[in-house]
């Protein structure tokens, strides 16, 4: 095999962040374009790669991109975009298929869904599709895949079957639960996506690829309960739940957003199942075949029991959250802004409070007043934010553009300091900052939460939560505190943790 270079857009995504280190793997050199460097910076195979940074929508960054590129892996998609999304999303696949063509690129390959002809696809599927037809009509060789659901640790289609089946005993749900669907394992989808490198011929056509299994959607949620260990679920099939109707149900009864399950149920309107097999005379199924259903939800349960989950559909870009970096200090100057700081010493080494807050989110909660967290994560949710149940990737792990629960990991440095932005629907831009130093002979924990107001409502809703911050606020710093002495006491011999906590 000649190694090929290789450009990977949508690198910090749930695929194109998986398929990066396997192109390496595979003797590859791999580039990849990101809007922001340091959503990468702490991923195990940052250095091996060379990054480039910009915005795809513009076409010097998409021509900068792709110089000197041999074959480039087209994984963008606006899946939360909101808005005139579609003219985004063909933007972007117009500056890449010019660039790729004045570059020279040998071979496209991109990755779409299974849908069935018909001019009345959703949206998403429809801008998808049109986004193929851009890239065949390139003048480049261009190889489109088009899969239907993915099975994966941390794969949005995976999470929305595993909370339906375990948060419901009965489940009413759309019509659509009769539909056919193919799913396919993830690791699946990446053999694919890393043989299409080197398969040979200049092919510019669609292939479905899909797994060995064709279930109904409902089979799929009761294939998941078998695995899990629980109770397969009654299901029935209301004709009068629409598409937005079932999105709303999806975004209250699971982690994931309305955003996200919107055009996921949209696909979910037609058979999702492989049409031609093609696929196979160009690029022969993995050793040992295809992986099937239920094997493929063992795994994900496995990786997310071992914390071993490479990527996740809880760090998506999320459409219209503030993404700029908290101003420095000076800069405040002439602006109102509000701040809450908290300060607090403790017998626990700096290490060892280092890993409660790095812990924070998720399972371990945050540590204060938790309904009061778990009645803001519902209200987020119901105008339409990500939630407090988004999770986080890692149990006890961050890096740089991690999501924790309806935050985003803007900086950290391992060992001391955390700063995470707010992504939950606020009338304005709020952070929230920890930190561990050392005062000589103790550890020192600091916290400080910052908020810039939009209008008179970021006033009013600063003000309206003033009287919670001494509950909230002064309650996680000192719950962390205590969390970390109570580990420090532990390794010392010298207590319990009941004895320091009751």
């Amino acid at each position: 095999m000649t190694p090929q270079r290789i450009l990977v857009t949508g690198a910090t995504g749930y695929i194109g962040g998986r398929l990066a280190p396997r192109l390496l793997e595979a003797g590859h050199d791999v580039r990849v374009v990101v809007r922001d460097a340091d959503r990468l910076r702490d991923v195990p195979w940052f250095d091996d790669v060379d990054v480039v940074e910009g915005d795809l929508t513009e076409a010097d960054v998409a021509a900068r991109a792709v110089d000197g590129i041999d074959v480039v892996y087209y994984l963008v998609h606006s899946m939360g975009g909101r808005g005139d999304f579609e003219k985004l999303e063909e933007t972007i696949a117009r500056n890449i298929a010019r660039a790729a063509a004045d570059a020279g690129v040998h071979r496209i390959v991109y990755l779409s869904g299974l849908h069935p002809e018909s001019d009345r696809l959703s949206r998403h599927l429809g801008s998808r599709e049109a986004v193929g037809r851009i890239l065949l009509e390139s003048g480049v060789p261009t190889i489109v895949f088009q899969a239907g659901v993915v099975i994966g640790s941390g794969s949005t289609s995976f999470e929305m079957i595993r909370h339906l089946t375990e948060v419901l005993p009965y489940m009413p749900a759309p019509k659509w639960v009769r539909n056919r669907i193919q799913p396919i394992a993830i690791r699946d989808v990446l053999h694919y996506l890393v043989a299409a490198a080197t398969a040979p011929g200049e092919l510019n056509r669609t292939f479905d690829i899909g797994g060995p299994d064709v279930f109904r959607y409902g089979q799929l949620m009761n294939g998941y309960a078998l695995e899990a260990g629980l109770r397969q679920r009654p299901i029935a099939a209301l004709p009068v739940l629409t598409p937005w109707l079932a999105s709303q149900w999806v975004n209250l009864v699971t982690p994931i957003p309305r955003r996200l399950a919107v055009p996921i149920i949209e696909s979910l309107q037609f058979d999702c199942v492989v049409g031609e097999h093609d696929i196979d005379a160009v690029i022969p199924p993995p050793e040992g075949g295809l992986t099937g259903y239920r094997r493929s939800v063992r795994l994900a349960l496995e990786r997310e029991r071992t914390g071993a989950v490479e990527t996740s559909w809880r760090n998506t870009a999320v459409s219209g959250a503030p993404s700029d970096p908290l101003p420095s200090d000076p800069d405040w100057t002439g602006h109102t802004v509000y701040v809450d700081e908290r300060e607090r010493a403790s017998q626990a080494s700096v290490g060892e409070l280092w890993r409660v807050i790095e812990g924070v989110g998720g399972e371990n909660g945050w540590y204060s007043f938790p309904l009061a967290w778990a009645l803001r994560g519902w209200i987020d949710k119901l105008v339409g934010g990500v939630g407090l149940r988004r999770g986080r990737r890692d149990p006890s792990a961050l890096r740089p553009g991690d999501a924790v629960d309806f935050w985003r990991v803007e900086e950290i440095e391992r060992g001391s300091f955390l700063r995470l932005r707010a992504e939950m629907r606020v009338p304005g831009r709020a952070w929230l900052e920890m930190s561990a130093e050392s005062d000589g002979t103790r550890s020192l924990y600091r916290q400080r939460a910052v908020f810039f107001p939009r209008g008179l409502a970021g006033r009013l809703y600063w003000w309206a939560i003033v009287p919670f911050h001494g509950i909230i606020f002064a309650g996680m710093a000192e719950r962390i505190t205590t969390e970390a002495a109570a580990t420090h006491a532990v390794s010392e011999g010298n207590g319990t943790v009941t004895e320091l906590i009751g």
